[in-house]
């Protein structure tokens, strides 16, 4: 008996040993390793591009132009610090219509609730390398969203994206029964399953006016590299992303320091990475340059300007007139929303239905596949009493020898 249990004691050291080993040879999770290219289904994310479009605010490219010298109100002495070479730049998101509002806070959460638990509907494996990549963006991005409303009117996140408290690193998401942080989807499962691709950071939108823009649509898989490309061109021919010193010097996005593991020879890979996209004049400075220093920062919020009013700043005066590119309107489900987002918030909050974002056929496939699982494995559980060795035992009480009076005669 003692040996039985020293070989059996061997036998499960060596395969936790095994699982170990494979564990540390590749770090992506299980359910997130595979992808079929061949796939032709989709995900659904029009409740999420509905939203955007109406919440956010994409003020064009960057013209380079300083922002003008921020003004106190009148009746203050106040005014606003902001950056001016990188105030005007970055699309906006309304926060604003969301501080206070219960409904319209529940309808962004129930989006990312729903992001979660596609995998344990679908496993991502049924789905292409792109389908799966636009589903990690969107993820990530709904879920910092929620994050940041739920600190909002905070105008500096400096401390909420970065140090020992920062949101990116706690374990806020479970995905198919695993948890997961904003940090594992970045340097985890994109980062390993993309190559180490530098496209990937100008996706995961950070909610600073420093950071990679975000979008007016959700990101899909037929055209999330395109949407990538652009984002990073965006942001590289911004004065967030580049801004030439001098000669000598060549500044650049503290982004990019922070992400140094797609870049592993920092200044040749980055370089590179730029010239692919960098625009002239700063492509010949770029060229030209001997140091690339890292140290372009914005942590303000990138609100509509809730977060000034607050210090008496005029805001109008921003050359991206963002104030009155809100007041635009649009329609989410016949509800008008727009410079009045924060009341058609609730309606449509109300008016939210559960989002079917999986193809009708990959889930009648999968369904099948589930039946026909149950079947098998029921047949291989299905052991008959003879099979184990046993004597079935017989019911009928007149069938036992010992009830029997004229065989107790005979004995």
């Amino acid at each position: 008996m003692k040996r039985t249990l020293v070989v059996i004691l061997i036998f499960f050291g060596f395969l936790t040993i095994f699982e170990l080993a494979n564990a540390a040879g590749s770090p992506v999770p299980e359910p997130f390793q595979r992808f079929d290219d061949n796939s032709k289904y989709t995900i659904n994310y029009d409740d999420l591009t509905n939203l955007l479009k109406t919440v956010v605010v994409d003020v064009g490219r960057s013209t380079r132009e300083k922002a003008a010298p921020s003004q106190a109100s009148l009746g203050t002495r106040m005014k606003t610090s902001v950056k001016r070479s990188t105030a005007n730049e970055g699309n906006r998101f309304y926060y604003e219509s969301f501080s206070n509002n219960e409904e319209a806070q529940q309808f962004l959460e129930a989006i990312q609730k729903s992001l979660e638990q596609l995998p344990t509907e679908a496993p991502l494996e049924y789905f292409s390398r792109d389908e799966q990549l636009a589903y990690w963006l969107n993820l990530y991005n709904v879920t910092i969203l929620n994050e940041i409303i739920k600190v909002y009117p905070q105008r500096n996140l400096k401390k909420l994206l970065v140090g020992k408290k920062s949101v990116l690193s706690k374990k806020i998401l479970n995905v198919a029964g695993i948890p997961l942080s904003l940090d594992d989807i970045q340097y985890t499962i994109l980062k390993n399953n993309y190559d180490n691709d530098p496209l990937i950071i100008y996706g995961l939108y950070q909610g600073i006016i420093g950071g990679p823009n975000i979008r007016k649509k959700a990101y899909t898989g037929p055209d999330v590299r395109r949407a990538l490309k652009n984002n990073a061109n965006e942001f590289i021919n911004s004065n967030r992303g580049t801004y030439s010193k001098d000669e000598k010097v060549f500044r650049v996005s503290s982004l990019y320091d922070r992400n140094r593991v797609f870049f592993p020879d920092f200044k040749s890979d980055l370089s590179k990475h730029f010239l692919t996209y960098l625009e002239q004049p700063e492509r010949t400075e770029l060229q030209s340059a001997s140091t690339l220093k890292p140290d372009i920062n914005d942590w303000t919020v990138t609100d509509l300007g809730g977060t000034y009013r607050d210090l008496g700043a005029s805001f109008g005066d921003s050359n991206a007139a963002l104030l009155d590119s809100v007041k635009s309107t649009s329609s989410v489900d016949g509800v008008v929303m727009g410079a009045a987002v924060g009341a058609g918030s609730s309606s449509m909050a109300a008016k939210a239905k559960p989002m079917q974002r999986i193809d009708p056929e990959l889930l009648t496939i999968l369904l099948e596949l589930n039946l026909k699982r149950e079947a098998t494995n029921y047949e291989k559980a299905n052991v008959t009493m003879e099979e184990l060795g046993e004597v079935p035992v017989d019911s009928d009480p007149d069938s036992n020898p010992d009830s029997d009076p004229e065989r107790k005669d005979n004995n």
